[in-house]
């Protein structure tokens, strides 16, 4: 996919995502730091920064081998490279508690309109997931739906997923 395909596909996502209601209630929002292969919402994250009470990023945790939610304010100051060199909150910003989350966008490798997702394989995000009661929106390019994803166990349904071209509640 072309750079500026990615570019205008993720500026597609955050104007739909802008026109739920569930973002347009959300006063917390946990947000990813993209991969290269993944949609880029930064910007709406640094909008957010001015218009939502708590805007967080996952943070790896050594001591449990998993990620937490933390508080960020300011970009520039609040974050350093994480353990697998994603951009996430350095050890000085406040963790979050799920309970306090009312909206977590998640990325993915793969997602069926069920609202299963594929990860990395580590099950990062379904940990981190298993106790968050509020709405978990998958985030992905239209060629990221596939029909089926197989489902073990320990995986965390999604809520909803948002594509450039759709918003699927599952």
């Amino acid at each position: 996919m072309s750079a500026s395909r990615r570019i205008t596909a993720a500026e597609r996502v955050m104007t739909m995502l802008e026109r739920q209601p569930v973002w347009q209630q959300a006063r917390a929002v946990l947000f990813f730091a993209s991969l290269a292969d993944e949609l880029d919402l930064w910007p709406l994250l640094e909008k957010s920064l001015t218009v939502k009470e708590v805007v967080a990023l996952p943070r790896f945790d050594a001591p449990t081998g998993r990620y937490v939610a933390a508080r960020v304010r300011d970009l520039q100051r609040d974050l350093c490279p994480g353990k697998f060199g994603v951009r996430e909150p350095d050890k000085s910003t406040p963790r979050i508690p799920l309970n306090r989350l009312d909206l977590v966008l998640v990325p993915g490798v793969a997602f069926d309109v069920r609202g299963w997702r594929l990860g990395r394989g580590k099950s990062f995000y379904d940990r981190l997931l298993t106790d968050f009661r509020g709405t978990k929106c998958g985030v992905a390019f239209d060629e990221q739906i596939v029909d089926a994803i197989p489902v073990e166990p320990h995986d965390i349904q999604l809520d909803c997923i948002l594509t450039p071209t759709r918003w699927i509640e599952t």
